[in-house]
């Protein structure tokens, strides 16, 4: 609907902002035959949970800059628009307030040959800086093996020959821009436990339909300088060479004790005030299994609460087995897609959704949201739900708000190169230089987050200083990311020169850590850092509201730092409850074939139930595009 166009004045509830948790309210209201008008202000849904092409990622950086005057343009809601007697205007934000410290900036030449390019570098405190920039590319010639895990892969990535093959050592600016519409790029990268809250509420809402998602294929991480496979499932920890007979049983044993839920109280005694690290040097576990278990399955840190540690090891084993050798899911095409999956289901039970459509103001008397002023006009509605971000800043105590570092990167190879195209998550541990752990998360072609012969690079951790100051030494371990001396660059042709090759350091990678039986370690080649963003955006998931916060106004939060949608699913559901305490929160939707028109006879509507039910499976199937599929 145009952003012009005349609304009806009242509804059920009014939703403010596409975000996750927003979007999830919007469907479930509607589901139960609230009537729900969903409007964004922007021109794509999601808000800070969005996925863009690398064009449209441009503009987002623009209006990132531009906040201050996205800010000014809410200074009056609209002068037709009329209060009453105890009524007053509460002017919203814009949500780009919520993001600051925006890098942008290319690694490698506009055209092939040339050395002196400018640099094309968003910063959200200055104008576009001018610098000159050069590529530098370091070919790959020889092959690996990975640790054999099953996993999903669609019918594009198994004719897709090995990364190694694929790569382009001379990338330019213009043949990536020429592919720009094959990026999916995340603004919240985020991943999905297999037995976690949103796959089990996809399922029991039937929004599956909507979804396709890639299982990730391994679990990296950072040991002793250099990348490792974390053996995961029970065959992993028994085919690894590199872990001793004595270890392997003491890790299963470990691991074991861990899921035992019925002696839990006994096992864990006098370890209340205590950390997980406590309880697992008490187990005399040495120093690989406890890395292992302490920072890649618990993705916890030496301070994490024993029984929050024990808890996150649950998480993680519980999702193992169900679509493949890891517990996680990818959503294909980008974290974006499933803020839309909900809208779509609520668009499909009568919800009105209107894009480019900005609330510039509440309207509110005797502690009620009695309207919302957009485009020009009044709406009324018995409840409210707005993203966080929106909030004028009266609405929240005093309390310090956390931020969150972001970075992505798009690269010409993955960080361990595989024989079939890999889809890697790495949790780096906390360091003498970066006290908080960083969330790697890398994707390939085949989940349509890049163009063949490229990979996206995500890192994510909480926010000590900016983005860059947080993250650039991470990415340098497993990245390369400074520019080339022109000295080092050959202008008659184009290609770096083989001087440069001793600027490489030297990155050894041990497949075979948690694999199946290559000793030998290899040595590689960091991959080359073509394009990178840093930014920092306000993690709002831990915000304590005010008492002026309006009975019938819903805040959202952003997204948060956690790796899953965990928080925005129960808090979802949590509002819901508040709004509507006698209504079930997102019964299943029926099938079309399931609905029977007045009119029409029943019969030969006898589907099987559950459609797109998640199904166990000791072997996933050969294509992985779709992990939601018939029981």
């Amino acid at each position: 609907m145009a952003a012009d166009s005349d609304l009806p004045t009242n509804y059920d509830v009014i939703v403010i902002g596409t975000g996750m948790t927003e979007s999830i309210l919007a469907a479930a209201a509607s589901r139960v035959g609230k009537q729900v008008l969903h409007i964004d202000s922007n021109e794509y849904y999601g808000g800070l949970w969005s996925s863009f092409n690398l064009e449209n990622l441009n503009k987002w950086v623009a209006d990132c800059e531009n906040k201050e005057t996205l800010s000014s343009d809410l200074d009056d809601p609209n002068s037709d628009v009329k209060i009453n007697n105890g009524e007053d205007f509460v002017f919203l934000r814009s949500q780009a307030t919520h993001v600051n410290n925006v890098d942008l900036k290319w690694h490698i030449p506009k055209k092939s040959g040339e050395i002196k390019v400018e640099q094309w570098s968003r910063k959200s405190q200055t104008s576009d800086e001018e610098e000159q920039i050069e590529e530098v590319e370091v070919s790959e010639s020889s092959s690996t093996k990975e640790t054999s895990t099953r996993t999903h892969t669609n019918s594009e990535s198994e004719k897709m020959p090995s990364t190694q093959c694929t790569q382009n050592s001379n990338w330019t600016q213009e043949d990536i821009m020429r592919e720009y519409r094959r990026f999916n790029i995340d603004l919240a990268p985020k991943l999905l436990f297999a037995r976690g809250s949103l796959v089990e509420l996809l399922i029991s809402s039937n929004i599956a339909r909507y979804t396709e998602f890639h299982a990730v294929t391994r679990v990296l991480t950072w040991l002793d300088g250099e990348l490792n496979v974390v053996p995961c499932s029970r065959a992993d920890v028994f085919a690894t060479r590199h872990v001793s007979v004595v270890e392997k049983r003491m890790l299963m044993k470990l691991l074991t004790t861990c899921m035992d839920t019925e002696n839990l109280i006994q096992e864990f005694q006098g370890f209340d005030t205590k950390t997980f690290l406590d309880y697992l040097k008490s187990k005399r576990l040495t120093a690989h299994l406890l890395h292992y278990v302490l920072y890649a399955i618990a993705m916890g840190t030496d301070s994490t609460p024993c029984m929050e540690g024990v808890e996150r090891t649950q998480r993680f084993l519980n999702s193992l087995g169900r679509y493949g050798n890891t517990p996680f899911l990818w959503p294909m095409y980008g974290t974006g897609e499933l803020p839309q999956a909900f809208c779509r289901l609520c668009a499909v039970f009568g919800g009105t959704y209107c894009l480019q459509h900005p609330a510039k103001a509440l309207v509110v008397a005797d502690d009620r949201c009695v309207g919302v002023v957009s485009c020009g006009q009044r709406l009324a509605a018995d409840h409210v739900v707005m993203s966080i971000s929106q909030a004028p800043s009266n609405y929240f105590d005093d309390s310090p708000v956390s931020g969150i570092s972001r970075a992505v990167f798009i690269t010409n190879k993955s960080i361990m190169p595989a024989e079939k195209e890999p889809l890697t998550f790495l949790q780096f541990p906390p360091g003498p230089n970066h006290p908080n752990p960083v969330t790697v998360i890398e994707v390939g072609p085949s989940t349509h987050a890049c163009p063949k012969g490229l990979f996206l690079v995500h890192m994510t951790c909480k926010q000590s200083k900016s983005a860059r100051e947080d993250l650039l030494e991470i990415a340098e371990h497993i990245l390369t990311v400074d520019d080339v001396n022109p000295s080092d660059y050959d202008i008659t042709t184009g290609t770096q020169s083989t001087q440069t090759v001793k600027q490489e350091s030297n990155f050894a990678h041990s497949e075979a850590r948690g694999g199946n039986g290559d000793e030998a370690a290899t040595v590689r080649t960091k991959p080359q850092v073509l394009w990178s963003m840093y930014f920092d955006c306000l993690e709002t998931s831990k915000s304590n509201l005010s008492p002026s916060v309006p009975q019938n106004l819903h805040l959202c939060s952003g997204p948060d730092l956690e790796l899953d949608f965990e928080f925005s699913v129960h808090q979802a559901e949590k509002i819901f409850k508040q709004m509507y305490p006698d209504l079930e929160f997102l019964p299943r939707a029926p099938d079309p074939e399931e609905i029977v028109i007045e009119g029409d006879s029943p019969e030969g509507n006898d589907q099987e139930a559950n459609l797109f039910e998640l199904v166990d499976q000791e072997d996933p199937p050969s294509s992985g595009q779709q992990v939601i599929e018939n029981p």
